[in-house]
């Protein structure tokens, strides 16, 4: 007696199909770890593991999934501005001069040195950058503005925009 074979081929998804976004792949148990770990990284596995109702090892092993696939990009302490003397918070609008690729390189290198620094993003709209400063307070954002931030490579204008009051800043991230 012969066995038959038979063979099946799967037709691939459309592109349409395919799903391109890396939340919508997790399940409950990794969402649940993601949270956990958003509100306190400091928390060890075993612990970790038993508020979402694993294994201590299954546990470890999402984590290190979660991290290898760039979801969890590094676990940090977040340090509170006003303890840290960085009270004031700026937001800084600037607007090039040119727009070449080459004046862009030259004023991201020069903003990644500004102390206080927080953030820097290119933008659509009015401006061509958003960067977030902080610092000690008005007098010491004047220092920064009169000698660093007007000397930035290639910058036409700067707006700042002093924070009166946070409503929100978090760094979780919604699941």
């Amino acid at each position: 007696m012969s066995a038959t074979k038979i063979r099946t081929t799967e037709k691939p998804a459309p592109a349409s199909a395919v799903n391109t976004d890396p939340l919508q792949a997790l399940d409950r148990i990794d969402r649940a770890i993601l949270r956990q770990l958003q509100t306190d990284a400091s928390i060890s596995n075993v612990a970790l593991a038993a508020k979402v109702k694993l294994s201590a090892p299954a546990c470890l092993r999402r984590v290190e999934r979660l991290k290898e696939s760039g979801l969890i990009r590094g676990v940090v302490a977040l340090i509170d501005p006003k303890a840290a003397g960085a009270g004031m918070l700026v937001i800084i609008g600037v607007v090039l001069d040119r727009s070449t690729p080459e004046s862009f390189a030259e004023f991201e290198k020069a903003a990644q040195k500004v102390p206080g620094c927080m953030e820097c993003h290119v933008v659509t709209g009015e401006f061509d950058y958003f960067m977030t400063v902080r610092t000690r307070d008005s007098d010491s954002f004047n220092r920064l503005h009169a000698e660093q931030l007007l000397y930035l490579p290639g910058v036409r204008q700067i707006r700042s925009f002093m924070v009166l009051k946070e409503i929100l800043s978090t760094t979780r991230f919604p699941l």
